[in-house]
């Protein structure tokens, strides 16, 4: 037997062999999108298609120069800027002006994402940033929202009010139940089904949870994140809602939350990992959100709550991570008098 036979090579851990690899992860996600990309064609029309499409070609353009000019190694088959793409085209309307989407594409990719090194290094989620940052730029057509249907029949789109954006005035009302009647919001079964004013990816609760299913059962996903977060939103508006169900259920249908906690807080990157982590990180969310849409400017939080919550992982990671086994903590040493 030979000297190279006989060394036992110790690899680094984890020691298991599996399948799974970020180009079937990331493939996974955006076959749990397409029930939410197939209902927004057929609430919002053809131009939804189009602009998830212009979406996803301009984010895997920016990836590919990008990492051209920076003289790194191709990454676009791994499908990540596919997904960012469709995530970005999700939490826009379909009024947006395509040449917005290009440019809401780039923050996304270059400057949130490859700019710190590329996936796995991108301490915030790259399509909240370029929502953000057209959120900020041109809030007027990222708050055109159109009624569902309105595209059939041949006549021009009907600009409509988010759900969120009609219960602004709730919140404050002596009585919530009557205000929440009184609001002209759609009927629960039309807010589950999608039939409400909103971005493209956000409005359809019901394909939003065939995706979160399909995720859990591929194991893509922990449901803790997206429970927690969600639940704890409604808690939050229990309370504000002063005990109203109905209020807690338009609450938690409206706006991006279900999305937002399914697809985004979910990231695997800008996540923690801990049991314990993900509570916290899911706890924060929801507490940020219900912050936001009560006592905020916005009727909306969940961009905001996430990118904060983002920022906070890291600082998360190193109060939950556990010690490893058998190490003991060293003392500190006392100060002699």
């Amino acid at each position: 037997m030979s000297e190279i036979t006989k060394k036992l090579v110790v690899s680094a851990s984890p020691h298991f062999r599996s399948k799974t690899t970020t180009t079937s992860i990331m493939l996974d996600v955006i076959i749990a999108m397409l029930p939410a990309l197939v209902a927004s064609v057929i609430l919002f029309g053809i131009n939804s298609l189009i602009l998830t499409v212009i979406s996803v070609v301009s984010c895997v353009v920016f990836e590919y120069l990008s990492r051209k000019v920076m003289k790194r190694h191709n990454t676009i088959g791994d499908l990540s800027a596919v997904v960012t793409g469709m995530l970005l085209a999700f939490n826009l309307p379909s009024t947006m002006p395509y040449w917005m989407v290009i440019v809401g594409a780039f923050f996304a990719i270059v400057v949130a994402k490859q700019f710190f090194g590329g996936i796995g290094n991108n301490f915030v989620n790259p399509a909240l940033i370029g929502r953000i940052v057209l959120m900020a730029s041109y809030p007027s057509q990222i708050g055109n929202f159109v009624a569902p249907f309105s595209h059939k029949g041949g006549v021009d789109a009907v600009t409509t009010a988010t759900p969120l954006a009609q219960m602004t005035n709730v919140y404050s009302a002596e009585n919530i139940g009557t205000a929440v009647d009184g609001a002209g919001l759609p009927s629960l079964l039309n807010m589950f089904l999608g039939v409400k004013g909103g971005c493209l990816g956000e409005v359809c609760i019901v394909a939003l949870v065939v995706g979160f299913l399909y995720l859990v059962i591929r194991k893509v996903i922990s449901p803790v994140i997206p429970l927690v977060y969600v639940g704890t939103v409604a808690v939050a508006m229990l309370i504000a809602g002063k005990g109203d169900l109905s209020f807690v259920a338009y609450q938690v249908m409206a706006g991006g939350l279900v999305l937002g906690a399914v697809f985004m807080a979910t990231d695997y990157t800008t996540s923690p990992v801990s049991f314990k982590g993900k509570i916290i990180y899911a706890i924060g969310c929801g507490i940020l959100t219900s912050l936001i849409r009560i006592f905020g400017s916005l009727p909306e939080g969940v961009s905001f709550s996430i990118i904060i919550m983002n920022i906070l992982v890291p600082h998360i990671e190193h109060l939950t991570t556990a010690r490893p086994f058998g190490e003991i903590k060293e003392k500190k040493k006392k100060k002699e008098a």
